[in-house]
């Protein structure tokens, strides 16, 4: 029954990936992929390139949330950001609309959830509705090189998915797969060079729902809280530190800039593709290293982290002395 059982889940996540596929080849090819994303000063891309592409991995979600049986809060919620992205991707929005959005299904999750119980009900739930709201924002911040947010999706996600299996939730695994096998299609039209942006509609859903689904697992005792940290430090580490180094020297840090770690590397002569191969490897290193010490006593868990800690500081400072030595333009 279990092998039945594993079976009949693994075809749930291989119509996940075909789903992505066809549909993103077929908005390419039909030519339905709505508005091109032009270059600007926060891009590195040289030509107008469709920004559609986070409907391939919406789909694959959809189809796990589905098959899974929820759980619907975070759908929903992650459905109404997508609907809302899809609608600014097309036509543009305010700000203001758009953060109100995120905070709002920030709130109404944490709310209706029993994460604000299990925090407290004053500064822990606000905590939680900032916290859930930023990593919705950072995913987006994160979303400006080839690869990249896709590469993200597919070990964040890949991670949830493992740790929520061994623990034995089949249904956040299973939403977890479909999300990752989502990206893993996306990335076939999506890794350098890219064909397609996964844009608002893809981002900004996908970084709410790192950071409920993160919160659903440690509700249902599936993991610490550090595991998820861990596992989206990649992105959680660049977009906070460039953030905070912003608003050291006054800059507005809510408008559109090149100087997220990630960006300054491929400027300072790196390249997308060999960025993303990196960050890959990063990727693969926090996920793997979150799944062995899932279980762990905090001892051997403060000294990994520490050691992360210590390897994103030197990263950092790596790049700050190559952008300083190459001739090439690197804020």
């Amino acid at each position: 029954m279990a092998a039945m059982g594993n079976l009949a889940e693994g075809m749930i996540v291989l119509a996940a990936l075909l789903a992505s596929v066809v549909l993103l080849k077929a908005l390419l090819h039909s030519g339905l992929h709505g508005r091109l994303d032009s270059p600007n000063e926060r891009s590195l891309h040289t030509h107008p390139v469709p920004r559609s592409g986070g409907f391939g991995i919406i789909a694959a979600g959809a189809i796990g949330f589905v098959a899974a049986g929820g759980p619907w809060l975070i759908a929903a919620c992650a459905a109404a950001l997508a609907v809302l992205s899809a609608f600014d991707d097309g036509l543009g929005l305010p700000v203001s609309v758009r953060l109100a959005a995120q905070v709002a299904a920030a709130a109404t999750f944490v709310v209706a959830s029993s994460d604000a119980a299990l925090f407290g009900w004053g500064g822990g739930a606000i905590l939680l509705v900032v916290a859930l709201a930023w990593m919705t924002n950072l995913y987006n911040f994160m979303d400006g090189a080839d690869g990249l947010a896709g590469g993200m999706t597919v070990f964040g996600f890949g991670a949830y998915s493992v740790a929520a299996f061994q623990a034995g939730d089949g249904a956040l695994g299973l939403v977890s797969a479909c999300l990752a096998a989502g990206a893993l299609g996306f990335l076939v039209f999506n890794f350098s060079p890219a064909r397609i942006f996964m844009g608002d509609v893809g981002s900004i859903p996908l970084g709410f729902l790192a950071g409920a689904v993160g919160l659903e697992g440690l509700q249902r005792n599936l993991w610490p809280g550090w595991f998820p940290v861990l596992v989206f430090s990649p992105f959680i580490c660049d977009a906070t530190v460039t953030l905070l180094r912003r608003a050291m020297r006054g800059k507005r840090v809510w408008q559109a800039h090149r100087e997220h770690y990630y960006q300054r590397i491929i400027m300072s002569g790196f390249g997308h593709r060999k960025t993303a191969l990196a960050a890959y490897a990063l990727m693969a290193l926090c996920a793997i290293a979150a799944c062995m010490l899932r279980t762990s006593v905090p001892s051997a868990v403060v000294p990994v982290l520490t050691v992360f800690a210590i390897g994103y500081a030197a990263l950092a400072v790596a790049v700050d002395l190559r952008c300083r030595t190459e001739r090439r333009p690197c804020p």
